[in-house]
């Protein structure tokens, strides 16, 4: 439609039939797609408000594709203006319009000479006819060489040919004028008339009136034809064409300027419209694969690795979105075997972490600047601290446990990258711990750095020197009891024989020793006993005991005892769940306890002995206080090993019993000095049901 519209602009017939409906037809695409390139810019506008992922981009390819259309576009549009405008107006140039009209004039004139020349002749001839009433062939043939015309013709004025002569065969009737032309050149002096020929050139036609006095001789009129040379004919035509083209031209000439001007100015607007709508899509096409692989990239960053969709197109823009969805494909594979291998590192991280926390054994780790990185649940049990704040603080800086610190730094400093050392530390009651500590250093190529295993073989050590001294303690007693009763039986025997012989001081002499004798005799035995007793201690026969009701029997014995014994109100009102115990190594172990708590008393004027029993957690707490001296230093930290005592008299075997009897209850016996001396046993409970009501 644009071409036809064109083509119609430069074509004057085909304006006049089919201009207003060509100009008519593109206004509507004009205006279908200015509609078009409306909705686009609605809904990039929408999207652009809404934030829509990719519609900066778009818009910025389309205001970049816009221009690149806009810009040569309006350019060409405002040159084809300016060279429409001048082109309409050098067309009418006022020496084209003053050449025009004088090559016209000079036809005419032309033409006017010729008509003039041509009619004198014919009046010549007219003359020389005269009166004559008959003219023959030969003599106008004669006038009509003479005259030089074409043509020589006698008519009457209705026309009829009285004579003829003719300078060419073909043209043997010659052509007779109107009778009107004939009553005009009748009526003047003559007429000169320009018609055309047959063969389309131009001819000139003289009129003459032959005079003519006789009366019976009707008014003739000779007739001189010539034909027009073809070159002036035709350069006439011409000239006359031109003029009458330049006169309509110049008579449309504020139309064409307004049709060229609505052809331009629609063209601009059907390329711009067109070009804007093609930049919507171009930028669309060109942002898919870009959006597509923003989006991909977006989704990548978020941990996203989802294949995104690919734009199937054999140029780079579709080659990079497959080679993108390979890669994110890769990566997830990748994070797959990545997230796996996490897995199960995680998980035997987890192994060993739960190895570690459920060893009994303390672990340390410390870096290459010995500060501690890592401690399981054992070492936090062993050292009874949760070691808070130590991860900020050198080894050398501990603000507790300095026993252990320094022997760890002495063991790397002096003894290299694996050592062991037993050592022996201060419990925060006072009480001696006996610690087996191990040193390694770890390997440079996991960053390097210590670690340190200990345990605690307190009750190793405790239970090493317990079997020691029962294995001791039997012996002695096998290798003492025998020889006691023979030297008892001899003792007496010789007071039996030598009491009626002797006299005086003699007698007295021998009762006394022998009474010695058989008193420190008895003293044996007894050690004896004691020593059968700590080295055949029998296992426990467990079964549920109720604690409180034993105490009360138990303190039933001592209620006329210089002490006052009482039992501690409990924190709760709630009964105390029954200890799984032998009850009767249970009441010795009281027994013995109470008994060093009343000998410890001696010297003490306001004698008191407070008994408490409680539950913590799994397990019941009976705590057995005085208000005496309490345990001496030199004898807290080794008061359970046998005959380690205060007293002036006794074995010592008293604690180191009930520490046996307590351990073979799988329980906990310590000392402590509280205001008084405090010695607190820890029991299991009996029934787990109980514990879970704690």
């Amino acid at each position: 439609m644009l071409f036809l519209l064109a083509s119609a602009s430069a074509n004057t017939a085909l304006f006049a039939e089919h201009y207003p409906w060509l100009l008519a037809i593109n206004g509507v695409a004009a205006v279908a797609l200015l509609v078009l390139v409306a909705l686009q810019l609605q809904r990039l506008r929408r999207d652009f408000k809404r934030g829509v992922f990719g519609s900066r981009l778009k818009f910025r390819l389309l205001l970049m594709l816009s221009l690149m259309a806009v810009l040569p576009g309006a350019l060409v549009y405002g040159v084809s203006m300016q060279f429409a405008v001048k082109s309409i107006d050098s067309w009418f140039d006022v020496r084209v319009d003053a050449a025009l009209e004088g090559g016209l004039n000079l036809g005419r004139s032309v033409l006017d000479t010729l008509q003039t020349e041509l009619l004198a002749k014919a009046r010549d001839a007219a003359l020389d006819l005269g009166e004559d009433a008959f003219v023959s062939p030969s003599r106008l043939n004669r006038l009509r060489e003479q005259a030089g015309a074409q043509t020589a013709t006698l008519l009457t004025l209705s026309g009829q040919v009285l004579g003829s002569s003719s300078g060419e065969l073909r043209s043997l009737v010659p052509s007779v004028p109107a009778p009107s032309q004939l009553r005009a050149a009748r009526s003047g002096r003559g007429l000169a008339l320009i018609g055309e020929t047959e063969g389309g050139g131009l001819m000139l036609r003289a009129l003459a009136p032959v005079s003519s006095s006789g009366l019976n001789l009707d008014p003739r009129i000779l007739q001189l034809t010539l034909a027009v040379p073809a070159s002036i004919a035709k350069s006439a035509e011409s000239v006359e064409a031109a003029h009458r083209d330049y006169q309509e031209l110049q008579l449309g000439r504020a139309g064409l300027k307004r049709i060229y001007t609505l052809t331009l100015t629609l063209a601009l607007l059907l390329a711009l419209f067109a070009a804007i709508a093609l930049a919507f899509f171009l930028a669309e096409r060109l942002a898919r694969p870009l959006l597509i692989l923003a989006e991909g990239t977006q989704a990548v960053a978020s941990g996203d690795y989802t294949p995104r969709a690919t734009v199937e197109a054999s140029d780079e823009l579709g080659v990079l979105t497959h080679s993108f969805n390979s890669m994110t494909h890769q990566l997830s594979e990748a994070r797959a075997q990545a997230e796996h291998h996490r897995q199960e590192m995680e998980a035997a991280q987890a192994y060993l972490e739960s190895v570690l926390a459920n060893l009994s054994a303390g672990v340390l780790a410390f870096d290459l600047r010995f500060r501690l990185r890592a401690s399981n649940r054992g070492a936090l049990a062993i050292l009874g601290d949760d070691l808070s704040g130590f991860e900020q603080t050198r080894l050398q800086d501990w603000p507790r446990h300095e026993t252990l610190a320094g022997a760890i730094l002495g063991g790397f400093a002096q003894r290299g990258d694996e050592w062991q050392e037993q050592l022996e530390i201060a419990r925060p009651d006072g009480m001696p711990q006996a610690l087996l500590v191990r040193g390694t250093a770890l390997p440079a190529a996991g960053g390097g750095g210590y670690v340190v295993v200990f345990d605690d073989i307190t009750r190793l050590i405790a239970a090493q020197r317990s079997a020691a001294w029962g294995e001791v303690a039997q012996r002695l007693a096998h290798e003492i009891k025998n020889p006691l009763t023979p030297i008892q039986l001899s003792a007496e025997r010789l007071q039996l024989k030598l009491a009626d012989q002797l006299t005086g001081a003699s007698r007295e002499l021998l009762d006394r020793a022998t009474q010695t004798i058989v008193n420190q005799v008895e003293a044996m035995k007894n050690m004896v006993n004691d020593f059968r007793d700590y080295a055949r201690t029998p296992l426990p026969q467990l079964a549920p005991v109720d604690l409180q009701s034993l105490l009360g029997e138990v303190l039933g014995l001592y209620e006329n005892s210089r002490a006052v014994i009482a039992a501690a109100p409990g924190p709760t009102s709630a009964p105390l769940p029954p200890v799984l115990a032998d009850a009767n190594q249970l009441r010795q172990v009281l027994h013995n306890v109470l008994t060093n708590a009343q000998d410890a008393l001696a010297d003490t004027t306001d004698a008191r002995i407070m008994i408490a029993a409680t539950q913590e957690g799994s397990r019941a707490r009976l705590t057995v206080a005085d208000n005496g001296p309490g345990f001496p230093a030199q004898i807290l930290s080794r008061a359970f090993e046998p005959y380690v005592t205060t007293k002036s008299r006794g074995t010592g075997l008293g604690l180191a019993i009930v520490k046996k009897i307590v351990d073979d209850h799988g329980g906990e016996i310590r000392l402590a000095n509280n205001h008084g001396g405090e010695v607190s046993i820890w029991l299991p409970l009996a029934t787990p049901d109980a514990a879970k009501g704690v």
